[in-house]
């Protein structure tokens, strides 16, 4: 075959044709002595059959197999005398023909590479190119065949080996007794830790110490054949840093089914959660002023208003429209107009509670969350808090810049029960508190508006009353059932208000209590109480105990003091003045608490616990506090003696005072059968209308001139 090839190939070209077709049919002689010999082989079992061809040496086909015929679907006769090039891809655009212009070595037979090659289908495919040049260089013998697609198993292996070694991820495999055994580069890039200082330690090595012990417990099933885990964990580097992961792990079992080895493969996913963090915070925050943005607030009343509905508390939304920015931008710059934000976003942060929400909503408005308010009315008072925040000239770029605001009030799940319905309520609210000459901020519901109106009004006037001297103190005899003498009086706060007159303590009283004014009130009782002894002492009249009432918000560690200063003062001892508290400070029962009465009592001062059984009265409360005089609350009172259940509370407070040894004080008693009753049950005192209601100092003094006594007491 051979020789019939190079006498082929010496022919000149206008003969090749001819040659070619004899130099075919010998090949395909020699395929199908082949074919003949193989015939006995199963097709499956039979590798591609390898095609050869013939070339000169500019590259055109002098001869045509069998065998190419049925690798690229050409016959010898669409194929000889064409340039090899009809073979090539498209897309083979390097300029080189492999066939011509290949890298021999001359004293070599032939040379292979691997190249792409186009069937007659346009289907590409990758063959193995062996080309074998004769020495009187009359041509080449090229034999194509199929590139084989599967690897050895030592190709495998070194393949595996290389892909793991170059991977992107960290990789860590362990033996059967969780021991590290192997490691790749990217783990020591990750983690700092070398092979050397890996190899032989347990994954523990990595361990950050954030994830409980159910999620140890996973990943540890994981290890042990639980199945495949995939999740993320936190690690530790060498250096200390903790590093976001995500990893998947995975055991290896031997023939026997045995686990061998775990692996876990691993990335650094610090960049991605720092994208990830920023997307967050670009979806949920204004980035301007870094505050939450619409989003995140419709998030977090959302859960408020679900957990709400289930409480059945309150909370309240406030829109604020800032005033001016719009011409102070135009005047100044939108820069400093910006700045103006900024800075009107940290006076509000300031002003409001930690667990209120500060929001951005657009423009020059703002939105302020009270996820839990205990009364509606407190809304108003945020509102005047953050209008008073503003009254002062902010200070921008040597700009003295004075803003005003508008506030918008709804209270939910009272007027709205989602978001966008709560917020177009505030904007309605905001708009006709622009339109208001007498009010910067109003509530969308009428009621509540004149509620919080009249709150606030009430406050802003017992502010003005404390300095115009329009507080005044009355006083409620305690009279004895043994004696019928009076024997005491409570000290009783009233307010003459220059144009509302007397005003009910009920009224102002819980107004005081919630702003922090009761501090104030409570002070001024005190010392009105101790300069009023004093001036019946000076005027030589013997009087009894005063009795002064506690808030919970007075007692603090410095109360004895103060206590003891108005006392020097004013030259009353003291036990010529009584403290009355209230269950709602025994509650909060701490050893603080009771360290500051036994400060109390250690000064000669008694106490006395008002209205006994309507908080959460216990007997653990009397035996741990020191405690002297019980005082029946008036709604225990009114239905006796003909009310069971008010007879039956009755005698079980005065019975447990008397095991006790403390005094009891009935109050609210107004008629001579319910004094009667209370005398039976052995109480010692009552305070009540049916001797007299509350008095001013000077009525009070001269009941005591007269000797006043109860007409029913024993004689």
């Amino acid at each position: 075959m051979h020789d019939a090839i190079q006498r082929c190939l010496a022919l000149s070209r206008q003969a090749r044709n001819e040659q070619g077709e004899a130099l075919t049919h010998t090949l395909n002689a020699l395929d199908a002595a082949l074919n003949q010999a193989q015939a006995a082989i199963k097709p499956a079992d039979l590798p591609p059959q390898d095609a050869t061809l013939a070339l000169d040496l500019t590259g055109y086909v002098t001869a045509w197999s069998l065998g190419a015929q049925q690798m690229f679907g050409y016959t010898a006769d669409e194929v000889i005398g064409q340039h090899v090039l009809f073979l090539y891809a498209e897309d083979d655009e390097d300029g080189n023909i492999a066939e011509l212009f290949f890298d021999h070595d001359p004293g070599a037979s032939a040379a292979r590479t691997e190249v792409r090659r186009r069937k007659k289908n346009g289907e590409i495919i990758w063959v193995h190119l062996d080309i074998e040049l004769h020495a009187d260089d009359a041509g080449m013998l090229v034999t194509l065949s199929q590139a084989n697609q599967t690897l050895s198993d030592l190709d495998k292996v070194n393949l595996h080996a290389r892909i793991i070694e170059d991977s992107e991820q960290g990789v860590l495999i362990t033996d059967a007794h969780e021991r590290i055994v192997s490691i790749n580069s990217s783990f020591t890039r990750i983690t700092g830790y070398t092979p050397a200082e890996s190899i032989g330690k347990t994954p523990d090595l990595l361990r950050s110490g954030v994830h409980d012990a159910d999620f140890r417990a996973k990943v540890r099933s994981a290890m042990q054949g639980g199945g495949p885990w995939r999740g993320e964990i936190i690690g530790k580097r060498k250096n200390g840093e903790l590093f976001p992961q995500s990893v998947t792990i995975s055991a290896v079992r031997d023939q026997h089914g045995k686990i061998s080895h775990t692996f876990s493969l691993f990335s650094d996913i610090s960049v991605h959660k720092d994208a990830e963090a920023r997307m967050q915070r670009m979806a949920n925050y204004d980035p301007l002023t870094g505050l939450p943005n619409l989003c995140l607030l419709t998030t977090l009343v959302g859960q408020a208003l679900t957990e709400t509905k289930r409480s059945g508390e309150h909370g309240a939304l406030l829109v604020v429209e800032i005033t001016r920015l719009g011409a102070i931008s135009d005047t100044l710059g939108h820069d400093l107009g910006n700045d103006l934000l900024c800075e009107i976003g940290r006076i509000f942060r300031a002003t409001l509670r930690e667990a209120d929400v500060l929001a951005r909503l657009d423009g020059h408005r703002f939105a302020i969350a009270l996820l839990h308010v205990e009364k509606r009315e407190h809304a108003g008072i945020v509102a005047e808090k953050l209008l008073a925040a503003l009254a002062a000239p902010i200070a921008i770029a040597g700009h003295n810049l004075q803003v005003g605001a508008h506030v918008g009030i709804t209270v939910y799940n009272e007027d709205g029960a989602d978001v966008p319905t709560l917020i177009r309520y505030a904007d309605v609210a905001v708009a006709k508190a622009a339109q208001s000459i007498e009010s910067t901020f109003l509530f969308y519901s009428e009621e509540m508006n004149q509620r919080a109106k009249e709150h606030l009004r009430i406050e802003s006037e017992l502010r003005q009353a404390l300095q115009n001297n329009e507080l005044q103190l009355y006083y409620q005899p305690k009279v004895s059932l043994r004696s019928g003498r009076i024997v005491g009086a409570e000290a009783l706060l009233r307010w003459r208000h220059p144009l509302r007159g007397l005003v009910s303590p009920g009224v102002f009283i819980p107004v005081a209590e919630e702003t922090g004014l009761i501090l104030e009130l409570g002070a001024w009782v005190l010392e009105e109480a101790c300069r009023q002894v004093r001036e019946w002492r000076d005027a030589n009249m013997i009087t009894p105990p005063i009795a002064v009432n506690l808030s919970a918000r007075q007692f603090d560690a410095e109360l004895p003091n103060r206590i003891a200063a108005v006392l020097e003062r004013h030259q009353v001892q003291p036990d010529q003045i009584n403290l009355e508290i209230t269950e709602s400070l025994l509650v909060r029962g701490t050893d603080k608490v009771i360290a500051i009465m036994n400060q109390l009592v250690a000064m000669g001062m008694s106490l006395a616990l008002d209205d006994f059984g309507t908080g959460y009265s216990s007997l653990a409360y009397l035996k741990k506090f020191p405690i002297s005089t019980l005082k029946i609350d008036r709604s225990f009172v009114i239905g006796l003696p003909y009310e069971e259940n008010d007879c039956a509370i009755a005698r079980a407070i005065v019975t447990m005072a008397q095991q006790l040894r403390q005094e009891i004080v009935a109050e609210g008693v107004e008629t001579a059968e319910q004094m009667a009753f209370l005398r039976e049950l052995g109480c010692d005192q009552l305070q009540g209308y049916l001797f007299s209601q509350p008095v001013p100092a000077a009525e009070f003094a001269a009941m005591l001139r007269e000797g006043k006594r109860l007409a029913f007491a024993n004689r």
